[in-house]
Protein backbone atom coordinates (compact mmCIF):
# COMPACT_ATOMS: atom_id res chain seq x y z
CA UNK A 1 0.00 0.00 0.00
CA UNK A 2 1.53 3.53 -0.88
CA UNK A 3 0.37 6.38 1.36
CA UNK A 4 -1.07 9.15 0.00
CA UNK A 5 0.16 11.97 2.89
CA UNK A 6 3.20 12.72 4.67
CA UNK A 7 2.67 14.47 8.06
CA UNK A 8 5.45 16.01 9.78
CA UNK A 9 6.68 16.74 13.19
CA UNK A 10 7.54 19.99 15.34
CA UNK A 11 11.04 19.28 15.70
CA UNK A 12 14.78 20.79 15.20
CA UNK A 13 15.62 18.12 12.53
CA UNK A 14 12.42 18.51 10.02
CA UNK A 15 12.48 22.59 10.02
CA UNK A 16 16.62 22.62 9.12
CA UNK A 17 15.47 19.69 6.36
CA UNK A 18 12.02 21.24 5.64
CA UNK A 19 13.16 22.14 1.35
CA UNK A 20 14.49 18.34 1.16
CA UNK A 21 11.42 17.33 3.09
CA UNK A 22 8.70 19.53 0.01
CA UNK A 23 11.04 18.44 -2.29
CA UNK A 24 10.34 14.66 -2.11
CA UNK A 25 7.32 14.48 -0.98
CA UNK A 26 6.36 16.19 -4.41
CA UNK A 27 8.42 14.25 -6.08
CA UNK A 28 6.57 11.15 -4.49
CA UNK A 29 3.22 13.15 -5.04
CA UNK A 30 2.37 13.00 -1.52
CA UNK A 31 0.23 15.49 0.08
CA UNK A 32 2.71 16.93 2.85
CA UNK A 33 0.82 18.58 6.13
CA UNK A 34 3.40 19.79 8.63
CA UNK A 35 3.51 22.48 11.65
CA UNK A 36 5.75 24.95 10.28
CA UNK A 37 4.80 28.00 7.25
CA UNK A 38 8.21 27.88 6.33
CA UNK A 39 7.80 24.29 5.05
CA UNK A 40 4.57 25.16 3.14
CA UNK A 41 6.56 27.96 1.77
CA UNK A 42 9.14 25.26 0.56
CA UNK A 43 6.12 23.29 -1.69
CA UNK A 44 4.45 21.22 1.56
CA UNK A 45 0.47 21.43 0.67
CA UNK A 46 -0.46 22.45 4.40
CA UNK A 47 1.26 23.94 8.06
CA UNK A 48 -0.87 24.15 10.86
CA UNK A 49 1.21 25.38 13.62
CA UNK A 50 1.89 27.77 16.29
CA UNK A 51 2.79 31.44 14.73
CA UNK A 52 6.61 31.51 15.09
CA UNK A 53 6.46 35.41 15.14
CA UNK A 54 3.92 35.36 18.27
CA UNK A 55 6.13 32.89 19.91
CA UNK A 56 8.98 34.82 19.08
CA UNK A 57 7.92 37.78 20.41
CA UNK A 58 6.49 35.82 23.94
CA UNK A 59 9.99 34.71 23.98
CA UNK A 60 11.48 38.13 24.74
CA UNK A 61 8.95 38.90 26.82
CA UNK A 62 10.33 35.97 29.50
CA UNK A 63 14.01 36.85 28.21
CA UNK A 64 13.12 39.78 29.90
CA UNK A 65 12.02 39.38 32.70
CA UNK A 66 14.85 36.74 33.67
CA UNK A 67 17.23 39.62 32.76
CA UNK A 68 15.10 41.89 35.16
CA UNK A 69 16.12 39.19 37.82
CA UNK A 70 13.05 37.08 37.98
CA UNK A 71 13.52 33.66 39.14
CA UNK A 72 13.41 31.16 36.46
CA UNK A 73 10.64 29.04 38.40
CA UNK A 74 8.79 32.16 38.96
CA UNK A 75 8.27 32.50 35.40
CA UNK A 76 5.26 30.72 33.81
CA UNK A 77 4.95 28.16 31.21
CA UNK A 78 2.71 29.26 28.70
CA UNK A 79 0.97 27.40 26.11
CA UNK A 80 0.93 28.32 22.17
CA UNK A 81 -2.35 30.78 21.80
CA UNK A 82 -1.88 31.79 18.33
CA UNK A 83 -2.02 28.81 15.45
CA UNK A 84 -1.33 29.77 11.30
CA UNK A 85 -3.03 28.37 8.95
CA UNK A 86 -1.10 28.26 5.51
CA UNK A 87 -1.89 26.64 2.48
CA UNK A 88 -0.18 26.37 -1.16
CA UNK A 89 -2.31 26.26 -4.07
CA UNK A 90 0.45 25.83 -6.42
CA UNK A 91 1.50 22.30 -4.27
CA UNK A 92 -2.22 21.57 -5.00
CA UNK A 93 -2.97 22.15 -8.25
CA UNK A 94 0.46 20.12 -8.92
CA UNK A 95 -0.60 17.21 -6.74
CA UNK A 96 -3.84 17.19 -8.81
CA UNK A 97 -6.23 18.35 -5.34
CA UNK A 98 -8.95 21.20 -4.81
CA UNK A 99 -8.92 22.46 -1.57
CA UNK A 100 -12.58 23.45 -0.46
CA UNK A 101 -13.23 26.89 -0.37
CA UNK A 102 -14.47 26.91 3.09
CA UNK A 103 -10.75 25.91 4.16
CA UNK A 104 -9.44 28.91 1.77
CA UNK A 105 -11.67 31.44 4.15
CA UNK A 106 -9.81 30.15 7.27
CA UNK A 107 -6.75 30.35 6.02
CA UNK A 108 -4.42 33.15 7.28
CA UNK A 109 -2.06 32.87 4.58
CA UNK A 110 -2.43 31.26 0.90
CA UNK A 111 0.17 30.82 -1.41
CA UNK A 112 -0.45 30.95 -5.18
Amino acid sequence: MRPDALITFSDAVTYIHRQRLADLAFQHRLAMITPFRETTAAGGLISYGPSIPDTTHHSAVFIDRLLKGTKAGDVPIEQPTKFDLVINLKTAKALGLTIPQSLLLRADEVIH
